[in-house]
């Protein structure tokens, strides 16, 4: 009987990890991160839509490649890949602390971390961030995502 709680108990767990990952990150209602874009592509200063037959899991979300090299890369060191602030927008993240949708194609690779922004017709944030100095909005927006995810 007490084996059979602990079991309980380890996966109630891990299932409680896996569901606080996925709650955290940028995902679409298919469980996949960042609109399905190939999160090593943009080490390459491209934004490119990752194919369903290059799907990789990573503590419970799903993550899109465009080649199956970079579904290599990513499942050698996956964390040097992850989108910064789940893959929400760093300069709401830096400003308000909120999780906002970002445009997977606005990027910027800084200190060799991929931030994404959101834009609109009116709005582009990864400008907004550039020309508010981006040393402080990245400390605050650290210090944000640190506080929503604790």
């Amino acid at each position: 009987m007490k084996k059979v709680q602990i079991l309980i108990l380890i996966t109630s767990l891990i299932m409680n990890f896996m569901y606080g990952q996925q709650a955290m990150c940028n995902i679409n209602s298919k469980g996949i991160a960042i609109e399905g874009y190939d999160v090593v592509s943009y080490f390459n200063n491209k934004a490119l839509k990752g194919k369903s037959k290059y799907t990789c899991t990573y503590r419970g979300v799903k993550y899109q490649f465009a080649t199956k090299e970079n579904l290599k890369k990513f499942k050698s060191n996956p964390t040097n890949y992850l989108p910064q602030y789940g893959g929400w927008c760093a300069y709401a993240m830096g400003t308000t602390g909120e999780k906002v949708k970002m445009d997977p194609k606005v990027f910027e690779i800084r200190d060799n971390k991929l931030y994404l922004f959101y834009t609109s017709f009116f709005t582009n944030t990864y400008k907004k961030w550039i020309d508010e100095n981006p040393k402080k909005l990245k400390e605050k927006a650290n210090k944000n995502w640190k506080a929503l995810t604790q």
